[in-house]
């Protein structure tokens, strides 16, 4: 057998390497350098330390994004977390014609996010369809604003992201209810447990790992919104830009000649620490034991320590 040269390894990590250094790690520096400073297009950049970050706390387009993305995550993380489960469990039983409700289900995951906004649009509309059957039912004599409200546009938008989201994660469910065996529940059912109860003692803790990382990508995305605001909104936020998510913050700071990228980076910056919070919760829930653990190792060595030196101290004497 030819013996590999010392290189090949790093030859063929290194486009790799390479292709996170320069379309990753170089950006996101490059974002925070710049945002201690004024930098616009097509003029000289200065530093301004922490002014960009201060400018954050009266800004109230910043508190607008940020209220949005709050509420966003506060509605989002429990309904996407818990009605795609109840989803997966009616579609996971073995009866005839259940593979054409999955594709049905799925379905919204596959086609385009823009597109399936603009559809929402046409259906929230004045003279759309909703609309229009809430006035043929007599419910209301007038079209209501579902896309002129600030709290309505928001929550169209928030039952766009539900809808769009639900088989996704329908599918993440599938595949964790097939590691929890039959056996369980017809023990509970057995020892007379109703289904509710056989829900929340043995279906929740066999896909707690995947709930957990369920609720991650859903908190993410929720802080990160943009496409069914900006496609419902026309790009403007909403009345008074008032529905503006964080994402469309920045793109609306920073782009054009005169954008401001010194501020936008500072947002981004502001982002990119929000986004992080659900994964240190997640990371230290899923490794609280080990985390225990070591800490109590730590201790132990700490006391065998300070026994040994008292030990030695007395042997002294």
């Amino acid at each position: 057998m030819k013996q590999q040269r010392w290189f090949t390894p790093y030859l063929l990590v290194g486009p790799g390497v390479l292709w996170v250094l320069v379309f990753a790690i170089w950006p996101f520096l490059n974002t925070v350098i710049l945002s201690f400073t004024d930098a616009r297009p097509l003029s000289a950049v200065s530093f301004t330390g922490v002014s960009n970050y201060v400018r954050l706390g009266s800004d109230p387009q910043f508190g607008y994004a940020l209220t949005t993305s709050l509420l966003y995550v506060v509605v989002c993380v429990p309904v996407l977390t818990l009605l795609p489960l109840l989803l997966a469990l009616l579609v996971n039983a073995r009866v005839p014609g259940v593979g054409f409700f999955r594709t049905g289900y799925y379905f919204p995951v596959v086609a385009s996010a823009v597109v399936a906004a603009i559809a929402w649009q046409f259906l929230f509309s004045g003279d759309g369809i909703v609309n229009q059957a809430i006035q043929f039912f007599g419910f209301s004599d007038k079209p209501i604003a579902f896309l002129s409200d600030r709290w309505l546009l928001l929550l169209c938008s928030i039952g766009l992201t539900v809808w769009k989201g639900l088989g996704y994660y329908m599918v993440v469910y599938l595949a964790a209810l097939g590691n929890v065996g039959r056996d369980l529940h017809e023990a509970a059912a057995m020892d007379g447990a109703g289904s509710a109860r056989r829900f929340w003692s043995v279906t929740v803790p066999g896909v707690r790992g995947p709930m957990a990382l369920v609720a991650v990508l859903i908190c993410t995305g929720a802080i990160r919104v943009f496409t069914e605001l900006y496609v419902l909104t026309g790009g403007s936020g909403g009345p008074g830009g008032q529905d503006i998510s964080i994402v469309m913050l920045i793109k609306q700071m920073g782009s054009g000649l005169t954008g401001q990228i010194g501020y936008s980076s500072a947002i981004s910056v502001v982002l990119f620490l929000l986004t992080l919070v659900p994964l240190a919760v997640v990371g230290v829930v899923n490794n609280g034991e080990q985390l225990r653990e070591m800490r109590d190792n730590r201790a132990a060595r700490r006391a065998l320590r300070a026994r040994a030196t008292l030990a030695t101290t007395e042997a002294a004497r």
